[in-house]
C-alpha cells in the first residue's frame, strides 16, 4: 500500500507554533498543513474547496488530522465530495458546536448546521468534558452521527495551546493507531 498523505487541518485562527498540531508536524514525517484561506473570517465554501483540492492532488490514500472548526469542515466536505473515497481515516479533535451561537465565535457559526451524514471513512472524534465550545455529550453525538468512534479526553479544555496542549502525546498515539489500521 502507498504511504498515506497526512493532511493537517487547523481550526479558526490557525494552529500557532505552540499548538499540538504544530508539535505533531515536528514529530511525524510528511505531514502537510492545508491552507484553508482566511483563518479569522472563514468562508465555508472556500474551506471546502481548498480541502477538496488538497485531497484530490494527494498521492495515494489520505489521513485527515482536524482540529476544532475543521472537524465540521471534514463532515461538510465528506457529505458532498466524490474525492472522499481517497480518505483512509480521520482524527477529529475538539469539534465546536457551531449551532450554538452563545458558545462559539460568530465566524464558526457560518458552518452550521452540523452535517449529519455518516462519514464514508473510519474516524475518531476526541472531545473534552471542559471544552468551552462544545460539551462532551454533544461531541459524542457528533461522533454517533458521523459513524465515528468517540474518545473522552477528560478535562482537557479545547485541546489547544490555551489549554496546555502543545505537546499532546495522546494525539500522536491516536494518529499512529489510525495509521496502523490502514
Amino acid at each position: 500500500m502507498t504511504q498515506p498523505t497526512i493532511l493537517v487541518l487547523p481550526g479558526l485562527g490557525d494552529s500557532g507554533p505552540d499548538h499540538w498540531q504544530s508539535w505533531l508536524e515536528g514529530r511525524v514525517p510528511d505531514l502537510t498543513r492545508v491552507d484553508l484561506g482566511d483563518w479569522d473570517a472563514p468562508e465555508p465554501e472556500r474551506w471546502v474547496e481548498r480541502l477538496d483540492s488538497a485531497v484530490r492532488v494527494a498521492a495515494g490514500p489520505v489521513v485527515l488530522v482536524a482540529h476544532s472548526l475543521s472537524c465540521i469542515l471534514v463532515a461538510r466536505w465528506a457529505a458532498g465530495s466524490s474525492a472522499a473515497d481517497k480518505v483512509a481515516a480521520a482524527l477529529m479533535v475538539a469539534p465546536p458546536d457551531v449551532e450554538s451561537a452563545r458558545i462559539v465565535p460568530a465566524g464558526a457559526c457560518r458552518f452550521a448546521p452540523v452535517p449529519s451524514d455518516p462519514l464514508p471513512f473510519p474516524a475518531v472524534v476526541v472531545g473534552s468534558r471542559s471544552d468551552p465550545y462544545c460539551t462532551a455529550a454533544r461531541a459524542c453525538g457528533f461522533a454517533a452521527l458521523w459513524g465515528a468512534d468517540f474518545i473522552d479526553a477528560g478535562e482537557a479544555g479545547h485541546i489547544n495551546s490555551a489549554s496546555g496542549h502543545g505537546p499532546w502525546p495522546m494525539g500522536e498515539t491516536l494518529l499512529k493507531d489510525l495509521l496502523a489500521q490502514i
